[in-house]
């Protein structure tokens, strides 16, 4: 039974009022940009992150079977607060950068829950019994092209979903299911428009060249990849590039006209939160965090502030090697304090039991001693 227009708003206006800001429903079909990602996986561009590569991403049926509709989600993200780039010339140089996505809390559970409780009204709404699956980043499904082709967005140069009056700071949560809804458009209507024109900001921003050609990224050079996905040291040729990158980046969106007047979030969940004790000069906040904080925290401190938060991904000894990397990268009055505290720490971390740690921390101690 082929669910009707109205059913597809009603969808949309739930969404709404459990607190996303974008809703469109796409057929669960094999579009063609799900089988290129194929080709980019087989080139290497994916790096360490091998789940790219799972078959089940080309083909929603794959992932559920009888699937006939993908509801995709968008929620705001966005901050009143600074951007990255502008903090050129810093006035603090032992401080780092966190990805504004990753300042509050984990934005996996945020969505998931919203994305559940959309579910469940969809089951007390619908008579006939269907199945739905929800992911909130979390599944094998290329969420950027149902949203494109549930008319969310076009895809940018970035690489990044853009949409006219948000940019690109939302995050993207799906619902497949085995209801066959109406698609937000109809059968001859095209996706968004490709918006970004003669545009390049994004591509010649980038500090280690990771967008190697329009809508195409070699995501090993990403420094949101370096930070958070790699295990092992960080390459030296993208060291200096990371600058007071501690986890993720936001360099690409940072200068997208599209996002300049992008909305302010209104989800308290993604407020900047605060880690640290008074030993370590008392609460850090999460934008833009004190890298002797992080460089010097201990694992069982690390677990206790980022539970429940994006920053667990990259594990403690991730976030210390970047701090380390940050610290190398700073710029530190010579015979100051900062200086001294840091080269106590880093003198400590080149002692570490793991691998990445000492080599990271020495390569640090060389630039700044």
């Amino acid at each position: 039974m082929k669910r009707n227009a109205a059913d597809t708003g009603w969808i949309a206006e739930r969404a709404r009022a459990l607190g996303f800001d974008l809703c469109g429903v796409a057929p669960a079909e094999k579009f063609p940009e799900l089988a290129r990602a194929e080709d980019w996986f087989a080139r290497g561009y994916a790096g360490e992150m091998q789940y790219l590569g799972d078959a089940r991403r080309g083909d929603p049926a794959r992932v559920l079977p009888g699937a006939r509709s993908v509801i995709i989600c968008g929620m705001n993200y966005n901050s009143a607060l600074p951007k990255s780039i502008e903090f050129d010339g810093d006035d603090d140089g032992a401080r780092g950068w966190i990805s504004r996505y990753a300042w509050g809390d984990d934005y996996h559970d945020v969505l998931r829950s919203r994305l559940n409780a959309l579910t469940a009204e969809m089951h007390e709404r619908f008579d006939e019994r269907f199945e739905a699956l929800a992911y909130a980043d979390t599944g094998p499904v290329q969420e950027r092209i149902f949203a494109m082709y549930a008319g969310i967005g076009w895809i940018g140069k970035n690489t990044l979903v853009l949409n006219q009056q948000m940019g690109s700071w939302f995050f993207l949560g799906v619902v497949l299911t085995t209801l066959e809804l109406t698609p937000t458009l109809a059968a001859a209507e095209a996706p968004p428009a490709d918006l970004c024109g003669s545009c390049t900001r994004c591509i010649d921003a980038c500090p280690t060249d990771a967008l190697i050609a329009p809508y195409e990224m070699d995501a090993r050079r990403c420094i949101s990849y370096l930070t958070i996905e790699h295990r092992g040291a960080i390459p030296e040729e993208f060291r200096d590039a990371i600058g007071n990158h501690v986890y993720g980046c936001d360099i690409c969106q940072d200068v997208c006209p599209w996002n300049r007047r992008a909305p302010i979030t209104s989800t308290a969940e993604f407020e900047p939160r605060k880690f640290g004790d008074s030993e370590r000069g008392g609460l850090t906040s999460l934008f833009r965090p004190k890298l002797m904080a992080l460089a010097g925290i201990s694992e069982d401190e690390y677990k206790a502030a980022f539970r429940g938060s994006a920053i667990k991904r990259t594990k403690h000894r991730g976030i210390v090697r970047n701090a380390c990397i940050a610290l190398g990268n700073a710029t530190l009055e010579r015979g100051g304090d900062t200086r001294q505290e840091a080269v106590g720490i880093l003198q400590r971390l080149s002692s570490s039991d793991d691998p990445a740690t000492p080599e990271s921390a020495l390569w640090a101690l060389s630039r700044i001693q």
